[in-house]
Order: structure tokens, then C-alpha cells, then sequence
């Protein structure tokens, strides 16, 4: 039985991985990164043109059909290569217009999102803890929204934002109507920048299915945040085995000292195991329902949790250098903080993984 990837997606990770590194390679992801903006528009409009906006958007829409490991296989190497695009938001809207949507929501809103005519995000978490579906406060009426969410990404580059309310449902907002402030907040991750909403009474157009379905979004969510946390501390490792190579104390290069290269090795054996965590949970979502929300949950805490340690071994093992904003270890650093504090830090994926073992 072959457990690996097909021949199509190894091929698509490697169009992606090549893509980011001949046009934002380090020096232009540092140009971003100080900017501070989070995004580049040539790059989300090459990518869109590439198919990754509308990756698993259904053909009859316009997309490519694929499905969610397709999808976590890209967020790997965006993590990978920290590329600051609106791929995160955007791909969770699309998933839940996909999943909640009746036909013709779908029919209307996934074309303009496939071709990357348009740009989505969602507002899901409140405050600093309340993330999931039950948490959730925004108040509909009728078919007016208000209410405030917090760690909006890429809220400023939206065109169009789906929101959850009260009760666990969602709704589809337009970013600009009247009733909706976007208010930018200064973030720690420079590739994804954020901002708080608050909503006035905006038109929203509720998703059809009800309460309860939103969970299916957010077991995708912690899917996609392990992916890219799993390709980020990929990345600082590489960054680790370079300096290390390069960097030399008593007269040879730093990683000819078993306190160095013992360290790396150890990192590359606990980080990799853990590929097949999110590679099931992925397969799960679509395949095996039953366990997808474990799978999620379990992928979440482990990996970012894992991800974390990789990130911080990987500054202290640049010495001095590696707390500093100069030394490029920080930009994966970052990227790796936010992934594990998003949407459920490992301690609440933990507790919620107990909670559906009935302990």
C-alpha cells in the first residue's frame, strides 16, 4: 500500500516551491517583512493564475476540484517559504461557502473567488480565547450583523469576509457596506497582517446550513495552520543545517560539534513523524468524518506545539545573532507563533480532544 503522495501533488508542491523562490525569494520577503504591509498583489495574482484561489472550488465553479490534503499540501509550502498572500483567509472562505453554502450561494459567490477576481477572508475568533463555533457572540437580525472579531487576516485586502454568529452559523459579508470598521492591529506575523472588526447592523446573507455544520470549517482550519506550521519549522531547520555549515568556532564550521549536529538531528526526527498527522487529518475531512475533528485537533496541538520548539532551539542555536531583527530565523519564528495561537492554542486542542474521547 502506497502512503505517499502522487505523482500530481509532488508536482504541485514543487510548482508552488519554485514559484516563491524565483519571485519573493529572502531578500524580497525581508523588503515585505520590514514594510510590515503582509502581501504583495503581484504574487496572489500569479498564484490565482496558477489555480491555488480556486484549488478546491468545484469544477462546476470554476475551481479545480481538488481536495483538502491538496490544499494542506500548499499551505506547507507557503509556510515553507513564508509567503506573504491572502492564501489563509481566503481558502477558509472558500471552504465554507463550499461546505454551508446551498447551490446557489455557491453558484454565485465561488466563480468570482476562483478566478481570484475577488479576495475572502473570515472572521471567526473573539477576544484572545473564544474561537470556536459555540463561542461566538455576533448577533444576527433579520439580515443585519453587529458585533466585533478579532485576528481578521488580510481583513484590509478583502473584498468579501464570511463571518460566524451567534448559535454557530455563518454569513457572507461585503467588506466595504456601510456597518462594517476594520481596524488594523500591529501583529506579530508580518506575512499575515490582521485587524478587528466591528459590524453595525451590515447586510450579511446567511449561509444556508445551520448550526453545528461550522465545525467542519474550523477542523479545516486547524488542518491548514498545522501544514503551515510543519513547513515553517521545515524551513528553520534548513536555516539551521546552513549556519551550521557555515559559521565556524576553533577553526571549523560549528556543526562539526555533536552538541550541534546531535541538536539538528533531533529536531529533523521529532518534526517529521508528524507529517502524517495532518496528511490523515486532511484525508479525514474529506474521507473519514467520524474522525475528522480528533484528526484536527490532534494535527493542531502536536504539530504547532512541536513547530514552536523547533523555533525556539533554532535561536539560541544562532546565538546572538538569532534574537535579532536582522537574522532571517525570526520571519519563520513569527510565522510559527501565529500558527499555534490561531484559532485554538495546543492546550485547547488537547482539552477538546479529551472532551470528544468522553473524558
Amino acid at each position: 500500500m502506497d502512503f505517499g503522495l502522487s505523482e500530481e501533488q509532488e508536482l504541485l508542491q514543487d510548482m508552488i516551491r519554485r514559484f516563491a523562490q524565483n519571485e519573493c525569494p529572502t531578500t524580497r520577503l525581508r523588503e515585505l517583512f520590514d514594510a510590515g504591509s503582509g502581501q504583495d498583489p503581484a504574487l496572489w495574482s500569479a498564484l490565482s493564475e496558477m489555480g491555488v484561489a480556486g484549488l478546491i472550488i468545484p469544477e462546476a465553479q470554476g475551481g479545480a476540484g481538488l481536495e483538502l490534503l491538496d490544499l494542506a499540501l500548499v499551505a506547507e509550502i507557503l509556510g515553507e517559504t513564508a509567503l506573504p498572500v491572502p492564501f489563509l483567509g481566503h481558502s477558509l472562505a472558500v471552504l465554507g461557502v463550499k461546505l454551508l453554502g446551498s447551490e446557489a450561494q455557491r453558484s454565485s459567490i465561488l466563480p468570482a473567488l476562483a478566478r481570484g477576481d475577488q479576495i475572502a477572508t473570515v472572521a471567526l475568533q473573539e477576544g484572545d480565547r473564544a474561537w470556536a463555533p459555540r463561542d461566538w457572540t455576533v448577533k444576527l437580525d433579520g439580515d443585519r450583523i453587529s458585533g466585533v472579531k478579532s485576528i481578521v487576516v488580510h481583513a484590509e485586502l478583502a473584498d468579501q469576509i464570511l463571518v460566524g454568529l451567534e448559535g454557530g452559523r455563518l454569513a457572507w459579508v461585503d467588506a466595504r457596506a456601510d456597518g462594517v470598521a476594520i481596524e488594523a492591529e500591529n501583529g506579530i506575523d508580518r506575512t499575515r497582517p490582521f485587524s478587528t472588526l466591528t459590524f453595525d447592523g451590515a447586510a450579511a446573507e446567511v449561509l444556508e446550513a445551520g448550526a453545528g455544520s461550522s465545525q467542519q470549517l474550523m477542523n479545516a482550519a486547524a488542518v491548514l495552520l498545522a501544514a503551515d506550521a510543519f513547513g515553517a519549522a521545515s524551513k528553520l531547520i534548513d536555516l539551521d543545517v546552513a549556519y551550521a555549515q557555515s559559521r565556524e568556532q576553533f577553526g571549523q564550521p560549528i556543526g562539526q560539534f555533536q552538541a550541534i549536529k546531535h541538536g539538528i538531528a533531533r529536531m529533523g526526527t521529532e518534526l517529521e513523524p508528524t507529517r502524517g498527522l495532518w496528511w490523515y487529518a486532511a484525508y479525514a475531512l474529506d474521507h473519514l468524518p467520524a474522525e475528522a475533528e480528533r484528526a484536527a485537533s490532534v494535527a493542531k496541538a502536536h504539530i504547532s506545539e512541536r513547530a514552536m520548539s523547533v523555533a525556539r532551539e533554532s535561536v539560541e542555536l544562532h546565538g546572538g545573532y538569532g534574537f535579532t531583527w536582522e537574522c532571517e530565523v525570526q520571519m519563520w519564528f513569527k510565522r510559527i507563533m501565529f500558527d499555534r495561537c490561531f484559532l485554538g492554542t495546543p492546550e485547547q486542542h488537547r482539552e477538546r480532544c479529551a472532551a470528544l474521547a468522553g473524558w
